[in-house]
């Protein structure tokens, strides 16, 4: 049983990464050296437990998996972990863009009035009952109506607006996995949005920029970030996943789930071939003592039940963006990632379906990820350590402290946006 580090012990440059999803549990521990990039010393990865579409519905496994996949990531690194970020999966998540106004009465905008207009009291009061809000991300300002500003300190005019990203999950969820961890004996350091967390694994400062649509297929969830001019502007997630086409392969093959999950890995597609019909797999039917024998399927008929399902999967992507609004605002570039997407030909029909260009997410470099964890499966979990670098400072005690503070020109908001994106 893990036991709670001992308190006086030092955990200065250490940062803990705890990725809770449907499928897997995952635990990275980095340290930080100095000025250069944090070096991941700890892995810990096993089967997930208790969960079900990203939120935990037993207590008690979540908590064992939980247990397991730290206790292993803390011998590998050879310290014990006080603290986690911890990331917000599943469905009942709300994101929403809130734009408003307050007076400057022709006064030179200063530290003052963004910290007024940034109050987090401004966005509390349209909030949804019984959510609670995870960040706010300001992605534009404007003065006087006229918008684009990036940073409008300095300016002068009458009224100062600012659109701001609001995302909120239910309180819920967040209260399950908030007393799971801490009967785990860790203290939760920050909570971070899954969509947001696995899109800074695997984007490039470029695609941000431009504008892209990335989708994370995991076992119980698609999740989806829209990134324009740089900055997070939409997120949704979507309660199907790879467990979803598991399920129905064992039905659809009348096989047990372990069967139907090898079969998918082994033999799986999303997009027929011309062999199809003539290859066939053997399929070990349901049976208490094991003793039936396998049958044989043409390979037509595993494809003719995986396609369906991602299809509703890509079509539910595409309603989402359009009923948002977000369909066009980041242009044609999709990236792809998840374990989910590993499927062939997922790309292929993704692009078909979404009319965009796909190509498959790659984790960007990280000093001392090991090559078994380095595929978007883990891209949440890295991601997170990513979020930890970007987030410049925390009231508490830090496992990880960049060597410069904010340079003066920014001050506390460029800080603030450092925190909260």
């Amino acid at each position: 049983m893990r036991k709670p580090a001992t308190p006086t012990r030092s955990r200065h440059g250490l940062i803990a990464a705890l990725d809770v999803g449907t499928t897997k549990v995952c635990c990275f521990i980095a340290r930080a050296e100095g000025a250069l990039e944090p070096r991941i010393i700890g892995i810990g990865h096993q089967v997930s437990y208790g969960l079900r579409c990203g939120a935990i519905v037993d207590m008690d496994e979540a908590e064992a998996a939980i247990r397991s996949t730290v206790e292993t990531a803390e011998h590998m690194a050879g310290e014990n972990i006080r603290q986690v970020i911890v990331n917000l999966s599943g469905h009942q998540q709300a994101s929403r863009l809130i734009a408003y106004e307050i007076s400057i009465a022709g006064h030179q905008v200063g530290d003052a009035d963004l910290r007024r207009i940034l109050d987090q009291d401004n966005l509390l009061q349209d909030q949804p009952e019984n959510y609670e809000l995870v960040h706010s991300i300001p992605v534009g300002y404007s003065i006087d109506g006229n918008r684009g500003v990036r940073d409008p300190r300095g300016m002068y005019g009458q009224r100062l607006g600012v659109n701001m990203h609001v995302i909120a999950a239910n309180a819920g969820p967040i209260r399950n996995l908030e007393t799971t961890v801490s009967r785990c004996h860790l203290e939760i350091e920050s909570k971070v949005s899954s969509p947001l967390a696995s899109a800074l694994a695997c984007l490039t400062d470029d695609e941000k920029k431009l504008g892209v649509t990335y989708i994370d297929m995991g076992g119980g969830t698609t999740s989806i970030a829209v990134f324009f001019d740089g900055e997070l502007v939409h997120t949704d997630c979507i309660p199907i996943g790879g467990n979803h086409v598991t399920t129905d392969i064992a039905r659809g093959l009348a096989t047990p789930l372990s069967q139907a999950e090898r079969i998918k890995t082994l033999h799986g597609s999303a997009i027929p071939s011309v062999s199809d019909d003539r290859e066939t797999i053997m399929v070990p039917p349901i049976g208490e003592d094991g003793s039936s024998e396998p049958y044989q399927v043409p390979r037509s008929m595993l494809v003719g039940i995986i396609r369906p399902r991602l299809e509703e999967t890509f079509e539910m992507v595409r309603t989402r963006l359009e009923d948002a609004g977000f369909d066009k605002v980041a242009g044609r570039q999709v990236v792809l990632a998840g374990g989910a997407a590993q499927l062939p030909g997922a790309r292929d029909l993704a692009g078909l379906i979404l009319d965009k260009q796909v190509r498959m997410g790659r984790l960007l470099p990280f000093e001392g990820l090991a090559e078994s964890v380095s595929g978007p499966a883990f891209a949440t979990c890295a991601g997170l350590l990513r979020y930890a670098m970007m987030n410049s400072s925390q009231k508490t005690e830090k496992a990880f402290r960049p060597a410069e503070e904010p340079a003066s020109r920014f001050g506390r908001i460029g800080q603030w946006m450092r925190e909260n994106f």
